[in-house]
């Protein structure tokens, strides 16, 4: 299971730092990498490239995590994306703000590689055989 297949992972954030820390890391793990700033640069790269998950942070302008989360559950080709969300806030509030709107998980920033990696391979391994 560690050798698990290559997904194709899109990271929404606002923060450059963030973007690139991420890109690195999931690369590191082997995985192909799409990048958004916001949650309607996230909208046109799910609707183009279809990703297998998606990290999308919560405070960012425009449109923020839990209006892009929602979006995307609602479109019945993208709801079974799983999606995890990203917060500088640990907030018990936050999380269940996170699963009402249909995200899978919460991630804590700063993360490490390690947490990272380990989100992309436990939803990673409920997409293995889905077409």
């Amino acid at each position: 299971m560690s050798n698990a297949a290559p997904l194709k992972v899109l990271v929404v954030d606002d923060s450059n730092t963030i973007r690139r820390s991420a890109e690195i890391f999931l690369k590191q793990g082997g995985h192909e990498v799409l990048l958004a700033e916001d949650g309607f640069d996230a909208l046109a790269k799910i609707n183009d490239s279809q990703p297998d998950l998606i990290f999308c942070d919560i405070l960012m302008p425009r449109l923020d995590g839990y209006q892009t989360c929602a979006i995307i559950k609602r479109n019945a080709r993208f709801a079974g994306i799983p999606v995890v969300m990203l917060s500088s806030k640990d907030g018990v509030f936050d999380k269940a703000r996170g699963r009402m709107v249909g995200s899978q998980d919460y991630l804590t920033k700063p993360f490490t590689k390690d947490q990272l990696l380990q989100a992309v391979q436990q939803f990673g391994s409920n997409l293995t055989g889905v077409a």
